[in-house]
């Protein structure tokens, strides 16, 4: 089969011939794949930066972590790759696998499960949101950062606040379902300024990051309290686009009810991500079929992967493979 691979961690990925995967037990289960999405997640484990990366295979590894496919019986589903999906064939497991709906094509339906996990799984699991609270996204510029915004309208945030670094694009958000910007562009006192006042007024509940870095550092020097009560913040850890480490001061710590935590690949419990499968990704799914999820995605085929591995996408667009 033609696939995607990887034969150093670091290097780009190759256009080649490798061998068909074979299901190894009753849980696993062949597809044709269709459709990948190309995801930060994806890039991270192949260049061997990413926590969950694998070791290096001699004979190379095919990349991908999840997509879109047939199985023998023509049904078309969704699922988690045990084998790499940027190929013809791969291999999944039955439990990690939904049928999609019609009215969704194979590129949406690719495209959305990396960014509903990580939004859903922190608003619901992680922040354990409820319906009226304030919602901050650090790095709402991205395609994960406007899923993000369009998940924590549909679970009822009352008011959501939104950061970056592009502010055409931060004006659009606003038609997504946002209520205020934050443009990463002024200076660290005028941000700071901003965060602080956005809190007094409207206190935030929940601040998804997927940024980290100093950015991170900013919005927890906003929160800290002066010695009276405080607001209950939960801060989920997403990504970390921006740096991997900050400076956190014990103080801020001391000084606000804060909750800070992370969601990611390992994070979540076995009930959790049953969740995702059977209840979160089947009603996304449904909502974008009905049209009421905006999905921004940019086609490129499986021949060309060589050439657009390192492709900047602009405007919030997820990058998806079709083969």
């Amino acid at each position: 089969m033609k696939a995607a691979v990887i034969y150093k961690k670091g290097e780009m990925p190759k256009y080649a011939e490798f061998a068909d995967p074979i299901p190894q037990n009753e849980n696993e289960i062949l597809i044709s794949v269709k459709a990948v999405a190309i995801t930060n997640l994806d890039k991270a484990k192949a260049s061997g930066k990413h926590y969950s990366s694998e070791n290096e295979n001699q004979n190379g590894t095919v990349i991908g972590s999840d997509g879109v496919g047939l199985l023998e019986d023509g049904t078309r589903v969704y699922a988690r790759g045990i084998t790499g999906t940027i190929a013809e064939k791969a291999i999944v497991e039955k439990n990690r696998m939904v049928a999609l709906p019609e009215g969704i094509n194979n590129t949406t339906a690719a495209a959305m499960p990396n960014a509903i996990a990580g939004s859903a799984m922190a608003l619901r699991f992680r922040a354990g949101m409820r319906q009226g609270e304030t919602v901050l996204i650090n790095g709402a510029t991205g395609f994960t950062g406007q899923m993000a915004i369009q998940l924590a309208k549909h679970y009822g945030a009352k008011k959501i606040i939104v950061t970056g670094r592009n502010e055409k694009t931060l004006e659009n958000l606003l038609k997504l379902g946002a209520d205020e910007i934050i443009s990463f562009k002024q200076d660290d006192e005028s941000i700071l300024s901003q965060l602080k006042e956005i809190h007094q007024n409207t206190p935030i509940d929940i601040i998804l990051d997927y940024l980290w870095g100093h950015s991170a550092e900013l919005i927890l020097s906003a929160l800290k309290g002066n010695g009276g009560f405080t607001n209950k913040v939960r801060y989920v850890s997403i990504g970390s686009i921006s740096g991997d480490t900050i400076q956190l001061s014990s103080g801020i710590l001391r000084s606000v009810d804060l909750h800070l935590s992370g969601s990611g690949l390992g994070s979540w419990t076995r009930e959790e991500v049953k969740l995702l499968f059977s209840e979160i990704l089947p009603e996304m799914f449904l909502l974008a079929a009905q049209n009421k999820l905006k999905i921004n995605i940019e086609e490129v085929s499986l021949i060309d992967i060589e050439k657009i591995w390192t492709k900047d996408v602009s405007d919030g667009k997820r990058l998806v493979v079709t083969i």
